[in-house]
């Protein structure tokens, strides 16, 4: 897949919440919020408030209207886009984190459905850019990549939570997503028992445990 002539997205800046200001993200690591289809910058930014304070947060609105919402690609086949969207819109926020005006000491993402999807595409358009993914209720996209090597190389911390009564991503989407992870990442996989397309509670209590082991308390 040759990414060269597709045009990045655009990313709108004046809708990106902040859990920090500009002057309080200065030397800080960044955690970047992707919301699902549909959705709002707002929605996972709820989740700030049980998440480590070590990095500032910073959830961005996907740029293609979606009926009350924005989404990140259009749905033309359930767990596997087609067409250049989905890189167009992994580009578009490359872009936007370059034109920060100040670089974050490291980058980890966090997102639900599409927006987990988002997460790992990413992480193969730029595979030692990321530190890590939180990646719910989400998959891989089909067909390979020219980053997936390297990603393999590097294997970066990705945790994947789903339930088993998700009736918005098809089986076929998580059967290659559970193929393709444990070759291409450090995974922790966690299955939740009759949980539908959500976050369940235990579910959160241990994205808040995976994620402080990546940002661990230096020593005193």
């Amino acid at each position: 897949m040759d990414s060269s002539s597709i045009r990045p997205a655009t990313i709108d800046p004046d809708a990106v919440l902040w859990s920090a200001a500009a002057a309080d993200r200065v030397g800080r690591p960044l955690l970047l919020i992707l919301h699902g289809y549909g959705s709002h910058e707002g929605d996972l930014f709820s989740l700030a408030p049980h998440l480590p304070l070590q990095p500032s947060i910073a959830a961005l609105r996907a740029p293609l209207p979606a009926g009350q919402g924005w989404s990140w690609f259009p749905i033309d086949v359930p767990g596997d886009p087609v067409g250049d969207a989905l890189d167009a819109a992994a580009l578009g926020i490359l872009e936007w984190l370059d034109a920060l005006p100040e670089q974050p000491t490291s980058i980890g993402l966090l997102g639900f459905s599409q927006g987990g999807a988002m997460t790992l595409q990413l992480m193969r358009h730029a595979p030692e850019r990321f530190a890590f993914a939180v990646q719910l209720s989400g998959f891989i996209a089909g067909g390979t990549h020219p980053g997936d090597a390297r990603l393999a190389q590097v294997k970066p911390p990705v945790f994947w939570g789903r339930g088993t009564l998700d009736p918005v991503i098809p089986e076929a989407a998580v059967a290659r997503t559970q193929a393709w992870l444990p070759g291409h990442c450090t995974l922790t996989e966690r299955i939740y028992e009759g949980l539908g397309h959500s976050i369940a509670q235990a579910e959160l209590g241990e994205i808040v445990t995976f994620l402080r082991k990546q940002y661990p308390v230096p020593a005193a």
